[in-house]
């Protein structure tokens, strides 16, 4: 949501503290803001800062700009009442901010009275004032059928125990779960989300001990608070959102997605999947064409041939026929026209040959052996094994990914977009709050790892090669692109992330490489998912020696970690449907080359158009482009 003049936000304990740096911040942007507090004179102060900040933006006025309306939030009445004022006022609400606060000074188990004037009335402020201000404010803002905010003021004393007060830690743990469990209310344009900071200087914060104050770093600015307002309000895309705030780590989202997965239950997808899309039955012809790999060589061309085969019927038990229709093109594909993908020697990797050539593709399925019974005829699938550029593949069943349907944005979600998702939670240990370098960024799975950070609440520098390059990676949401044509990436790294990156992400491998062990922070980890300056060489693809790796890593507690997807294949049903899920509710964008490969017969082509550099997004062959229009219908 933007903050434009004229729109209007109602505080809760907005005299004082937070709630007033938030009232005076949303004044400075031209809202009229209705200051709710329990004390008079702190009150007015406010509603009084909040008119003379609005004189910027508002001339004559037939309502005030501000209004100080007193209430103690924990009768529902006068609660219900401000509300009511409010949108008599200023004819609706846009923006909630539910502050209200208290701690107590006597603990829980040393309380004498029956808790009506300390902890039942702290309860009562903390947390039942919250939920009822939310729910007076949601069903202000659906009646109205306008998008609406509320961000509910929690403490990272919600977050994890603060022994010295467990009524206060307790509540506020309760405005989070709230919080988070409110995440559906955007379907009716409605976004809550809660933000827990540490210690901030408030009066509230002034009456604990500086000792504990010290230890957590100190006091956090009161800029900070507002820019992390600000953000929960203005990004669309967080709804049930927990934003942590500390001096020791920053901004950062809470759980991380890993910590998020450990109770999240998935839907059976897969099933639901097939039972929702099924295609028209798939004409079997008498042959076929498909790329093999005849001879082995770094150059894809040279090493691979057009063959039109026979089709093998009945298909084979356990085995499942695909029609593919669209398959997705990589660098590898010429380390696998090397043979580098197999054990033992020259000699025996030769004996191989030939070799069906390809990765991953999406397809429909057009015949089922007689021990398949969990996939239907006409069910769309990909597929992730070799033989992807062919016009017809026979796979193991089991091996097969159902997908919603067999378009080109799931091929980009195959190897480029698995390796970017998996690779960056289980390799780069992804959090909030980090900073996260991408090589080769604007590439297939660089626009995937782009993306992936941001959503988890990082701080994402890109590096890319030309201006399309870069606008790709700007409209996606990076923070810094450096486009390596007209700046040094180190020089750039060097004097704008001086503390370096906390993840990289590096597929480019060289030079590359070097550079970004150097940019590395402590802690850091760098994930190595390819290295593709060093795939076509005049002899191919070459190791190189990395002199003093060891040295580096050990004296800053580093991490340089490989990631090869073939190991994690027992994540891939899962990550996939999150990609699309992400990709369905418009979370994430699946940049596609608009250079068109058509026919089986153009993937030397597209492989050789992808390593030229000039590949900006998932580089796709259509293998069926009768089937592909027939899609596009759909």
């Amino acid at each position: 949501m933007e903050l434009k003049p004229g729109m209007s936000a109602l505080v809760t304990g907005g005299g004082s503290g937070i709630g007033k740096a938030l009232c005076i911040a949303l004044a400075q942007k031209g809202l009229f803001v209705t200051v709710v507090d329990f004390s008079e004179e702190n009150g007015r102060e406010a509603a009084s800062l909040v008119q003379n900040e609005n004189k910027k933006f508002h001339g004559d006025l037939k309502v005030p700009s501000a209004m100080f309306i007193k209430c103690d939030v924990t009768n529902a009445g006068d609660l219900s009442a401000a509300f009511g004022k409010h949108v008599d006022t200023y004819g609706g609400l846009d923006i909630c901010i539910n502050c209200a606060g208290i701690a107590i000074k006597t603990l829980v188990y040393d309380d004498r009275s029956d808790g009506t004037s300390t902890w039942k009335h702290a309860v009562n402020v903390n947390l039942v004032a919250v939920i009822d201000g939310t729910r007076i404010a949601s069903q202000i803002m659906r009646s109205g059928k306008k998008p609406g905010v509320i961000i509910n003021i929690g403490s990272a004393a919600g977050l994890y125990p603060m022994n010295f007060d467990p009524i206060y830690s307790g509540t506020k743990a309760g405005v989070v779960m709230f919080t988070r469990s409110l995440a559906p209310l955007k379907r009716h344009g409605i976004r809550v989300n809660v933000l827990c900071p540490e210690f901030v200087q408030t009066n509230m914060a002034e009456q604990l001990s500086r000792r504990i104050i010290d230890v957590t770093g100190g006091y956090i600015k009161m800029e900070d608070i507002v820019n992390g307002t600000f953000e929960l309000i203005k990004d669309e895309s967080k709804a049930g959102a927990c934003l942590w705030i500390t001096k020791r780590r920053g901004m950062e989202y809470w759980p991380t997605p890993e910590e998020q997965r450990k109770y999240m239950l998935n839907l059976p997808k897969s099933k639901r999947m097939l039972t929702q899309n099924t295609f028209s039955t798939v004409q079997t012809p008498e042959f076929y064409e498909k790329i093999v790999v005849h001879t082995l060589s770094h150059n894809f061309r040279d090493a691979t041939r057009l063959e039109r085969v026979r089709l093998r019927l009945p298909v084979e038990p356990h085995n499942a026929l695909v029609k593919i229709i669209y398959a997705g093109v990589n660098a590898s594909d010429v380390n696998f026209s090397a043979g580098r993908y197999f054990s033992g020697g020259a000699k025996e990797t030769a004996a191989r040959l030939p070799l069906d050539a390809g990765f991953e593709a999406v397809g429909i399925v057009a015949s089922v052996g007689d021990s398949v019974n969990h996939i239907k005829v006409g069910s769309p699938v990909a597929l992730m094994t070799f033989g992807a550029y062919s016009e017809f593949t026979q796979v193991p069943a089991k091996h097969l990914l159902p997908v919603p349907r067999p378009d080109p944005e799931v091929v980009a979600m195959l190897t480029s977009g698995l390796t970017a998702s998996i690779a960056l939670e289980k390799a780069g240990q992804m959090a909030s709050g980090q900073v996260v370098l991408v090589t080769a960024a604007a590439g297939g799975t660089g626009q995937f790892a782009v993306q992936l950070a941001k959503l988890a609440g990082n701080k994402v520098v890109a590096t890319c090669g030309g201006k399309c390059k870069a606008a790709l990676l700007s409209s996606l949401g990076v923070d810094r692109v450096i486009n390596y044509q007209n700046e040094k990436i180190k020089d750039v790294l060097k004097k704008e992330f001086p503390r370096g990156a906390d993840i990289i992400y590096e597929s480019v491998g060289g030079e590359m490489f070097d550079l970004c062990l150097n940019a590395l922070a402590v802690h850091g980890r760098l994930i190595v998912i390819g290295m593709i300056s060093q795939y076509q060489g005049e002899h191919g693809w070459k190791p190189r020696n990395y002199t003093g790796l060891c040295d580096k890593i050990l004296a800053k507690s580093q991490t340089v970690a490989g990631f090869f997807l073939i190991q994690y294949a027992h994540l891939w049903q899962d990550h996939l449907d999150k990609l699309f899920d992400l990709y369905a509710s418009g979370k994430l964008k699946v940049s596609l080359d608009p250079k068109k490969f058509v026919g089986v017969a153009s993937a030397p082509d597209a492989v050789e158009y992808l390593h030229s550099g000039k590949s900006v997004g998932k580089v796709v062959v259509c293998i069926d482009p009768s089937y592909s229009q027939t899609l596009a219908k759909l």
